[in-house]
Parts: structure tokens; sequence; C-alpha cells
């Protein structure tokens, strides 16, 4: 694998944690509300794995090999982001705190 693919399974593991690092929308705009809902979390998963998915098609056509891909290759690297936010996940709702 060369270092642009490293990169962007790098991109994608800090992309899928980002919306339950903090309380911020998009880690910038601050909310409202004191906690962010679960459903917000997951609209922000949804963008920041498209904004995820355009940077890697940028590098590969950069590359020179820009390959067509189905709804199979969608469906997998969705399953993988949402696998990759399993550790944000965890800090933010399976951890107790005092």
């Amino acid at each position: 694998m060369s270092a642009a693919g490293w990169f962007i399974v790098l991109l994608a593991l800090v992309g899928a944690n980002l919306p339950f690092a903090n309380q911020r929308l998009f880690a910038v705009v601050p909310m409202k509300a004191a906690k962010k809902s679960a459903w917000i979390r997951i609209g922000e998963m949804i963008v920041l794995y498209f904004i995820v998915g355009a940077f890697g098609f940028m590098l590969e056509a950069r590359a020179g090999n820009r390959f067509e891909q189905g709804w199979q290759f969608y469906a997998i690297t969705f399953s993988l982001f949402v696998v990759f936010s399993f550790p944000g996940f965890a800090f933010q709702y399976l951890v107790k705190r005092r």
C-alpha cells in the first residue's frame, strides 16, 4: 500500500472519531445545547465520510489511475468508517465519568 493509501486510512480514522471527540459541530461551531445528540453525531459522521471519500478520490485521480466503484465499495467503506469510530463512541458513551 502506498503512502497516500495509509494517509487516507489515518484520515478516515481521525474523521470517524471527530464527532465523538468534543461537543462542537465539526469540532469548530459551538452548539447551544450542553451535549450533542446522537443524531447530530451520526450526521457529522456521514458528512465526514463523504469529505474523506472525496479527498481519497482526489488523491487517486492525481496518481492517474482512478477506478469506477459500485455500491459494494461504498457499503464496505462506510461500514469500515463506522468501525473506525468505535474508540470515540466508547469514550463518549461507555466510559463512566465521576
